[in-house]
């Protein structure tokens, strides 16, 4: 006898990507092929710890409230330079951030939490700002982590920012923020306002 196995469904915003947002950018961007439509690739998530880095309770707070955020355990970065005027080599002694990598469904479901949660309860909220790399991909900071529902009151004690980057396959700057603003992420409106 074959085991019943449960399928869990597909994230919201993966499926509304799939089933109308893809016939929908196609036709605003005059794109001849369905495979030249921007789409996310991964978020990455990561919080630098260099000024507390012989602190191991801060490490220990950053890591819990980084992977109930994401869902997912963080990676520590070591340094990758040697800067003297910090005191640090490459490659040795504490970490100097952490960082989350998501793809697939991760992914999609942290996008909607942030989008519809976490940046609603960002105080005096305009928008995001509306700077693209060269490569179409979107980065932005958060300024405390409290803004995510996840944590308690005593898990923001210790406050830390995060920085979000969006990976984006594109032809250019353009078709990733007609992808975000798909989704549903704020930006900032002409003189700053939403």
């Amino acid at each position: 006898m074959a085991k019943a196995t449960a399928t869990t469904p597909a994230p919201r915003l993966k499926a509304l990507y799939k089933d109308t947002y893809v016939k929908e950018l196609q036709a605003e961007l005059k794109l001849a092929n369905v495979h030249q439509v921007p789409k996310l690739e991964k978020i990455v998530v990561s919080v630098g710890t260099g000024k507390s880095k012989d602190d191991k309770r801060h490490l220990e707070t950053v890591k819990n409230t980084l992977e109930k955020i994401t869902g997912q355990a963080p990676v520590a970065r070591l340094a990758k330079k040697s800067i003297a005027s910090f005191k640090i080599r490459a490659g040795m002694g504490a970490p100097v951030g952490v960082m989350v990598t998501l793809r697939g469904a991760r992914m999609y479901e942290f996008l909607d939490r942030l989008i519809n949660v976490a940046l609603p309860r960002v105080r005096d909220f305009h928008g995001v700002s509306v700077k693209f790399d060269q490569s179409g991909n979107y980065n932005f900071g958060i300024l405390e982590q409290s803004i995510f529902p996840e944590l308690t009151f005593e898990e923001t004690q210790v406050v830390h920012g995060l920085q979000i980057t969006f990976v984006i396959d594109n032809k250019e700057p353009a078709h990733s923020r007609a992808l975000l603003e798909k989704f549903g992420l704020p930006f900032q409106k002409e003189g700053g306002r939403r």
